[in-house]
Order: structure tokens, then C-alpha cells, then sequence
């Protein structure tokens, strides 16, 4: 089993920036790869980043390219999503998951919330205009 555990959500104005992390315990030499997923009132749990824990590759959906960023320090276990030019939009709450599974389709499967194992509970980011 692996637990994630998110913080680093918040109230910020349009335009700003926010720094989620996502710390990972337990089974951690079984994750494959790691994601940020959000979900907004009413709407559906949508992709937004996912990371390759060995390597660098990264996936992004195309509504956060240029102004979000994944990135990993597998020393601490533990996965981040810098957003800037953050957009009220972009208000949701934002869940880590990670997966054991090898995602050969990297830029297919990685966006695909079915093929992730594990989540976190979820933090808020709400970005007022």
C-alpha cells in the first residue's frame, strides 16, 4: 500500500501562484508514476499533471501547459505542482495519485484516472478573480 498525503492548497487571486505538494509513504519503491488530478463542483475528476518516477517524463493536460509544473524529489518522496497565472478555473479541489502499474502509453494511460492505484484526500485551491 502506498498513502499520499496533498497540501499546500489555498485562497490566491488570479494571477498568482500556488505550490501543491504531495508526500508518499509506505510501499513508495512500487510507484511507476505519480499525478495531479482536480475536480471541480459538478464536474468530473479531470486530468491536470503526471510524472514518471524514475526519469523525467512528464504529461500535461493542455488547459495548464505553460503554467503549471510537475516535478519530483524521489529523495523525500514527494511530488509538486508549481501553478502559475493561476485562473479562477482553475478553482477545484486537487488530488495526488500515484500507481504501481507500468503505463507503457505514457501520454494516453498517464491521464487516465482508472489507472492509478492509489489517492490522496484532496486540497482545495480557489483562485478569486
Amino acid at each position: 500500500q502506498v498513502q499520499l498525503v496533498e497540501s499546500g492548497g489555498g485562497l490566491v487571486q488570479a494571477g498568482g501562484s500556488l505550490r501543491l505538494s504531495c508526500a508518499a509513504s509506505g510501499r513508495t519503491f512500487t510507484i511507476y508514476a505519480m499525478g495531479w488530478f482536480r475536480q471541480a463542483p459538478g464536474e468530473e475528476r479531470e486530468f491536470v499533471a503526471a510524472i514518471r518516477w524514475s526519469g523525467s517524463s512528464t504529461n500535461y493536460a493542455d488547459s495548464v501547459k505553460g503554467r503549471f509544473t510537475i516535478s519530483k524529489d524521489n529523495a523525500k518522496n514527494t511530488v509538486y505542482l508549481q501553478m502559475n497565472s493561476l485562473k479562477p478555473e482553475d478553482t477545484a479541489v486537487y488530488y495526488c495519485a500515484a500507481t504501481s502499474s507500468v503505463l507503457s502509453r505514457w501520454l494516453e494511460a498517464s491521464t487516465t484516472r482508472i489507472n492509478y492505484d492509489y489517492w490522496g484526500q484532496g486540497t482545495q485551491v480557489t483562485v478569486s478573480s
